[in-house]
């Protein structure tokens, strides 16, 4: 796959606006023409929605690092699009090749006005890592440190510019002639993204995100950040401390040097809650790549371009919201959402409250396995279609960073307890806080833990109570099917399109034999081809019909 990306026009200096626009609107008209047979054909298939959705992710790979992004930005919104299509996009990843070595050195003399061996004692021509973005060589400094400098890819910022005017024009098209595109706010996930990303591209944002990150961990000594050195930064070049280590999730490598699985786990889980509930700016792209191990067992973090930021909350916030889980009290841990921004408040909050009650009951006490989160982004994918509710951005980082970070623990403890792990720290908020207030909170909250426990109903008991509640609330409907009925109705539908089809070949094949009898051959060939195209579909329908009918007389006998 890498071999043919290093010829794509994207990559070319010469590249014309209007061959993008060409570029784009190809992918685009043939995604949706296949949309558009596949519900005319009645082939909406799983099987079928997993075939374009590969056919999909190749071609943004080939758009290149818009639509890559756009993709990995894509495959955390299961409140959007079948679950199939986040399946496959989850599988993005960065798989461009690296740019010419001479391109790099050029940008950076460029960008800090000096040229390569006045500003480095030495610099590795060839990148030690590669990405959409840019690319990243180690050098040594002037002053002996190591260092490690990423290079954004040429001509990037005026890709992203073109691509932002091109989609611009596409999303207008898709509202103007697809009026239910309208109830997916693409506008506004449309600036939602290339806000994101003109802000990744940015280094020296980047620069200030990690110095923030660093900062926010200075009392933390098994979290390593690396140093920004801002001489030798721009707002194309970033150059940070070169700290090599073990990939977090290469659990042989950390095994060999005798590093417990265990506590790297219950590190990276408390250093995440730290991000996201004390200092509310957390990393929102979790993966291996991002975190590694280093010689003394502490874990280094790297890469903040991709930061996300959510109202932080208080000490005794945070014990609320924790003994909230362990009572499993579905709206207390709603409100801590909503008081986070991490939820929209809504009229009808009862769907929320199910996906919540679901994670709940699923992930509290037990290890979590990868069928568990396939069985819940089932679940949540059928709550979106029944009733449709929008989710802000920021939830959907944390969902997608929680889950990655799930599956980063799972490489290295199959068996690993995500509350477990957690627990150091609820400990150590009530260690590191002042005492007295925060201390009688706690006692208090176990104590309602406690009383909770003992005056829980049984089993039956909270069976009908959930029942009634989930009547009253309109949640359960009753559904009277008949299957021969049913059977009946799809054996007339299929019936229905046959005559439809019936209609539309014979009345092109007529048209097209007066065209011919009329001079207008071209024209007549043209509607020809047209009769054969809907009598094939009429053959398939017939086909379907015949089937049909065969398999409701073998089960009525």
């Amino acid at each position: 796959m890498s071999a043919s990306l290093k010829t794509l026009r994207w990559q070319q200096e010469k590249y014309s606006p209007w061959q993008r626009k060409i570029d784009v609107f190809s992918v685009a008209t043939r995604f949706f023409l296949a949309l558009g047979w596949d519900k005319i054909t009645g082939n909406s298939s799983e099987k079928q929605q997993r075939r374009h959705a590969r056919w999909l992710v190749a071609q943004l790979l080939e758009l290149g690092p818009t639509f890559i992004k756009m993709g990995q930005a894509l495959s955390t919104r299961s409140d959007l699009i079948p679950l199939p299509y986040i399946e496959a996009l989850e599988q993005l990843h960065d798989r461009v090749p690296p740019f010419p070595s001479q391109e790099a050195i050029a940008v950076i003399e460029t960008e800090l006005g000096s040229s390569i061996s006045e500003l480095f004692q030495e610099f590795e021509e060839t990148p030690i890592a590669a990405a959409s973005l840019g690319q990243v060589h180690r050098a040594t400094l002037p002053t002996g440190e190591k260092v490690a400098i990423k290079v954004q890819r040429p001509g990037l910022e005026r890709l992203l510019n073109l691509d932002f005017a091109v989609l611009h024009r596409l999303i207008r098209l898709l509202q103007r002639y697809f009026p239910k595109v309208k109830k997916y706010n693409l506008e506004h996930l449309y600036h939602e993204f290339f806000g994101l990303l003109y802000q990744e591209i940015d280094y020296i944002h980047e620069g200030k995100n990690a110095e923030r990150f660093q900062s926010n961990f200075r009392d933390y000594p098994n979290v390593v950040v690396p140093r920004v050195y801002w001489r030798y930064t721009s707002q194309r070049i970033l150059a940070l401390e070169y700290l090599p280590g073990i990939k977090f999730d290469d659990r042989a490598s950390l095994e060999s040097r005798n590093f417990n699985p265990d506590r790297l786990i219950q590190t990276g889980i408390v250093c995440y809650l730290k991000q996201l509930l004390e200092d509310g700016f957390f990393q929102s792209d979790p993966h291996p790549g991002n975190m590694a191990v280093n010689e003394q067992g502490k874990i280094i973090f790297y890469d903040f371009g991709t930061m996300a930021e959510v109202k932080s909350m208080a000490k005794d916030e945070m014990i609320n919201t924790f003994f909230a889980v362990m009572r499993k009290d579905t709206d207390a841990v709603v409100q801590s959402l909503v008081y986070m921004g991490l939820i929209e408040p809504l009229q009808d909050m009862s769907p929320i409250k199910r996906l919540v009650a679901f994670v709940l009951e699923q992930f509290r006490e037990k290890p979590i396995d990868l069928r568990a989160f396939e069985q819940m982004s089932s679940e949540v994918y059928l709550m979106f279609e029944k009733q449709p509710f929008r989710l802000p951005s920021e939830m959907m980082f944390v969902i997608k960073s929680v889950s990655t970070l799930d599956g980063i623990a799972r490489a290295l403890n199959p068996q690993y307890n995500l509350i477990a792990a957690s627990q150091p720290f609820l400990k150590e908020l009530t260690q590191s806080a002042r005492k007295g207030n925060l201390i009688r909170q706690t006692f208090r909250q176990a104590g309602e833990l406690i009383r909770d426990r003992l005056d829980r109903p049984s089993r039956v008991e909270l069976a009908i109570q959930d029942l009634q509640e989930r009547l009253d609330r309109g949640e359960i409907e009753f559904q009277v099917k008949s299957e021969t009925s049913d059977r009946a109705l799809k054996r007339i539908n299929l019936a229905v399109k046959c005559l439809i089809y019936t209609c539309l070949s014979g009345f092109s094949l007529i048209s097209g034999t007066l065209l011919v009898i009329g001079g207008i051959a071209n024209w007549g060939i043209v509607i020809f081809c047209f009769s054969a195209f809907w009598f094939l579909i009429l053959l398939r329908s017939l086909m379907q019909l015949a089937v049909r009918e065969r398999l409701d007389k073998f089960v009525e006998k």
